[in-house]
């Protein structure tokens, strides 16, 4: 996580940066979340600390003031091969790093519900359905995609993209769309 957090400083800093890709650099698996063994072993204070640490570097990727794209082929726990999920309630646990708040906000909160309570998972064709991923492409195309997009965003002016960026993240976490417009 320090490594990673370090990468998403120096890409802040790059005022050259245009858009961020992030893929994994294993095949067949995207994320597979954290060493839920591991944690058995952690003191509740340490496993706090920990918790904490992932919820801020999510954060963190989310506060670029750049796009990002997730190229995501293999499981996430899209490309066709993708399956996503969050199945921690399967451990008596619930999803750590911001999971029981964010996936409400992009799936809607019965939809978040049903998958973080029943601990299933879902494909590329079903997350696009749901909004979790925006494409489904066949396996080994995710990367191809993911840069056809960014060459894409790199050809608009730069200031634009940051600041409909800032303007849409900030815009959603207002109540009202006076104060979402307002933002604007």
């Amino acid at each position: 996580m320090t490594r990673l957090r370090g990468a998403i400083h120096k890409i802040e800093a790059d005022a050259t940066a245009k858009v961020v890709l992030v893929a994994s650099s294993g095949p067949g698996v995207f994320c597979a979340g954290a060493d839920l063994k591991e944690r058995r072993h952690m003191s509740s204070s340490h496993v706090k600390e920990y918790a904490n640490s992932l919820r801020s570097t999510f954060s963190y990727f989310e506060a670029l003031s750049i796009p990002t794209i997730a190229v995501i082929e293999g499981a996430a726990l899209g490309g066709e091969n993708a399956t996503l999920g969050l199945p921690e309630t399967g451990l008596a646990i619930i999803p750590g790093a911001g999971g029981t708040q964010r996936l409400p906000r992009i799936t809607g909160r019965s939809r978040a519900k049903e998958l973080i309570f029943t601990g299933r998972r879902c494909d590329a064709t079903e997350a696009v359905l749901m909004g979790l991923a925006n494409y489904c492409v066949p396996a080994g195309e995710a990367y191809g995609k993911a840069l056809e997009l960014a060459r894409e965003m790199t050809k608009k002016g730069p200031l634009g993209v940051r600041m409909a960026k800032k303007a849409i993240d900030q815009g959603m976490e207002v109540a009202d769309m006076r104060s979402a417009l307002a933002v604007e």
